[in-house]
């Protein structure tokens, strides 16, 4: 691990998640096609990974495509899909490499087969990585993915398999995409937007959020450390004083 001067080694967040916004803003600003500043942005993404990996963050999350991005025109759809088939494809190696594991986040179904296929393909080669669990939130909604989670348990319920009275907050944790990893610590929006925009509604509620003006093609390794850098110098209290906090700390 390696850990940049000045971030507090023993202050990295465990996970961050991020919403990856300003492509096609960007783009429109250097007079380019909306899909050319997506194509910019997978090079952000490929550094983020990266530094991530090299911190110590154990879990990453990007909000790649959500399930609103489907009403887009078919053609930015279908060059979107092209854009994260073709990284997939290119980054595989790096990640089988790395120790990084894909995870998809969200309706996969709902892919392209051609895309799916790549993807689960992806996510099998990498399996037993372990440094870094990246989180793609691909035909992703909170809203859809919580009431996912209460179907599934109204129907253990109904088949005796779980009591009413045993549904707690855990119990609808394990049922979301990210059943097993820890809420987002840190939840960024680039772009310059300061909206949840349906994402990971229920992991980011103590989430720290840090919203930035800067589009994602330009968020690269200096603006992420600028992020990492705001959330160490928080006191995350989680309804707690801060004296009680400090206490805890000594």
């Amino acid at each position: 691990m390696t850990v940049p001067s000045p971030l507090d080694p023993d202050r990295i967040p465990a996970h961050v998640a991020i919403v990856m916004d300003g492509n096609g803003r960007w783009a429109r600003q250097r007079k380019k096609p909306r899909l050319y500043g997506h194509k910019i942005g997978a090079d952000s993404v490929r550094e983020v990974v990266e530094m991530s990996r090299e911190i110590g963050i154990r879990f990453l999350t990007l909000y790649a495509f959500s399930s609103e991005n489907w009403s887009r025109p078919k053609q930015e759809v279908s060059g979107l899909m092209n854009i994260l088939k073709s990284y997939l494809v290119s980054e595989l190696g790096r990640m089988e490499n790395n120790g990084i594991r894909l995870n998809c986040v969200g309706d996969a179904s709902r892919l392209p087969n051609a895309v799916r296929e790549t993807l689960f393909k992806s996510m099998q080669r990498t399996a037993g990585n372990d440094r870094l669990v990246l989180n793609l939130a691909l035909s992703y909604g909170a809203r859809d993915e919580i009431c996912r989670a209460v179907a599934m348990i109204a129907a253990a319920c109904m088949n005796k398999d779980l009591q009413p009275d045993r549904i707690d907050h855990r119990c609808i944790s394990d049922h979301l995409y990210t059943a097993g990893q820890p809420d987002p610590d840190l939840l960024i929006r680039t772009g310059g937007e300061q909206r949840l925009s349906n994402f990971l509604l229920w992991q980011a509620s103590y989430a720290e959020i840090y919203f930035t003006d800067t589009m994602w093609p330009d968020f690269r390794r200096e603006a992420y450390l600028q992020a990492l850098l705001d959330f160490q110098h928080r006191e995350r209290r989680f309804g707690k004083t801060g004296d009680q906090v400090k206490e805890t700390d000594a």
